[in-house]
């Protein structure tokens, strides 16, 4: 008997591989480099250029594909055109992540903690601080999440699907505990991301058990060709129990517990990071999943969609209207948002395959640069030191006289979460009300409008905050407002990308059209 080593087409994975070698060197630098100085430049650098390597290489590979695309791993990963967009925007947010993380403040102080694997407070962690020690783990945690990512965006195996959700999942479990002040709230965050996230994947593999029983295969462009309608039940219920796995992801209603906590408890890079990638990542699959293999059963699961995005819009609105801290009122945002997203999943509308990656663009881009303005803003201690960041809402008062600059791109990102005209938030709810529209679910769209409608207070209320409100004197602690940062370059550029998209509607419709390419039967090109 012989043996046949199987053929694997290398190339097309080129940016995953770039990504995962990338994150695996700086595993190593982590144990053979002592200098922290050092090691943190070398880090920030290999990043930096592994992400904007495997930007080349998407764009190559954009340019380079025949036909409807290719199989990978003996049908394993189909990377077409849907998925280059994917990771294309997986790949610019994670670049705009991985430069949060390199920010500092006056006192050469980054977000995340000297030592994270001490108890918050010891002596431990104090005499860490004073050597100036740093976590430079981040950076390697980034890049393997990453990889995650980009394959969850291009798998057809469900299993393989597994195993990338995993990938893409504990690094953002530990990234998420490495704040360096609040560590508690971070590390109390980390551990209920953790814990639901655990059992929204155990969820998630008990469908795929179903699915594989009711089939005998998890390969989703192939399920439907083995369906046997005596086994319709299990399909189903398999089906759902993917879908809930995704939906934990996206942080829709009732998924959404770990959302509010991870956003406020995790350092705001990450925060920024894992806002706007890994919902991109969680639509992109549930996007591949629904016009593979949920169309079919639209009857069966159809009302999933309506109720929990429905849910997630109302939810996510009453709730940010009473918030009084900034990242939470943006986690409740986000919960808004997944039920935006969802809209476009009604009746399974052919636009929403481009309307999708657009709103996600729009969407991932304006949380980097929200963020990235939280990180300038900070308070200080009585004796002058640059304390927590400032993230109750009072403390923004009178920001647009200390600088008007990121009071200005604040608002301008507030303006595009909430949809208003000559912003990129509002076409990119134009293409995904239209793709709901285009299969009659009106009804959707008008609790969409509502909603919307409803979230313009509370971002209102920001920027009168920052602009029309004058600082109490008495305010404690005091805010410091940075003049210069990376935080405030990244702020300005992703200000610059909401306003050219929302200002030039027609481009931007245009690219969206042209990214949503259909899903059809790829080219195979080995193994």
């Amino acid at each position: 008997m012989t043996y046949t080593a199987p053929e694997i087409a290398w190339a097309p994975l080129a940016p995953i591989i770039i990504v995962l070698v990338a994150g695996a060197l700086g595993v190593l630098i982590e144990a053979f480099m002592r200098n922290v100085a050092l090691r943190r430049m070398v880090q920030l650098q290999l990043s930096v250029l592994a992400l904007v390597t495997a930007l080349f290489a998407i764009v190559w590979q954009w340019v380079a594909i025949e036909g409807d695309g290719v199989v990978v791993l003996d049908t394993m990963i189909y990377l077409d055109r849907q998925a280059l967009v994917w990771q294309f925007l997986l790949v610019v947010f994670a670049i705009g992540g991985v430069v949060l993380f390199a920010d500092r403040n006056r006192e050469g102080e980054d977000a995340f903690t000297p030592l994270a694997s001490v108890a918050p407070g010891s002596s431990e962690e104090t005499v860490a601080r004073a050597k100036g020690l740093a976590v430079t783990e981040s950076f390697p945690l980034a890049m393997l999440a990453t990889g995650g990512m980009m394959l969850f965006a291009s798998v057809n195996d469900l299993l393989f699907l597994f195993v990338a959700l995993e990938l893409l999942s504990l690094p953002l479990y530990i990234l998420v505990a490495l704040s360096r002040r609040r560590r508690l709230l971070s590390q109390e965050a980390s551990l209920k991301y953790f814990l639901l996230g655990a059992f929204s994947s155990a969820i998630f593999l008990f469908g795929v058990a179903l699915l594989y029983g009711a089939t005998e295969t998890t390969g989703m462009r192939e399920m439907l060709g083995l369906y046997h309608p005596e086994r319709h039940t299990m399909l189903v219920l398999g089906l759902f129990m993917v879908l809930v796995g995704l939906l934990f992801k996206i942080g829709a209603v009732p998924f959404h517990m770990w959302v509010p906590d991870a956003y406020q408890g995790a350092p705001s890079p990450v925060t920024a990071f894992m806002a706007a990638a890994t919902k991109a990542a969680a639509v992109a699959a549930l996007l591949r999943l629904s016009y593979l293999v949920l169309y079919r059963f639209a009857w069966d699961l159809n009302w999933v969609i309506w109720t929990v995005a429905i849910a997630s819009m109302v939810f996510g609105t009453v709730l940010a209207i009473v918030q009084t801290d900034v990242k939470r009122m943006l986690a409740y945002s986000s919960i808004a948002h997944a039920g935006f997203i969802l809209v476009a999943f009604a009746g399974f509308s052919p636009l929403a395959l481009s309307a999708l990656p657009f709103y996600l663009a729009t969407y991932g881009i304006a949380t980097l640069g929200a963020f990235a303005v939280i990180t300038q803003v900070r308070e200080l201690t009585p004796d002058g030191a640059v304390g927590a960041e400032a993230t109750r809402l009072g403390q923004w008062a009178g920001l647009g006289k200390r600088s008007p600059l990121l009071a200005g791109a604040m608002s301008l990102f507030l303006l595009s979460f909430a949809g208003i005209p000559l912003t990129a938030g509002f076409v990119g709810k134009f293409v995904v009300f239209r793709a709901a529209l285009e299969q009659g679910a009106w009804p959707l769209v008008v609790v969409a409008v509502l909603a919307s409608t409803a979230a313009v207070f509370f971002y209102i209320r920001l920027a009168v905050l920052m602009f029309f409100t004058d600082a109490p004197d008495d305010t404690s602690p005091r805010v410091e407002v940075r003049a210069t940062g990376i935080g405030r370059g990244v702020a300005i550029a992703a200000g610059i990308i909401v306003l050219v998209l929302g200002v030039l509607p027609s481009g931007a419709l245009n690219i969206a059209d042209e990214a949503g390419v259909l899903l059809s039967p790829p080219v195979v090109a080995g193994g």
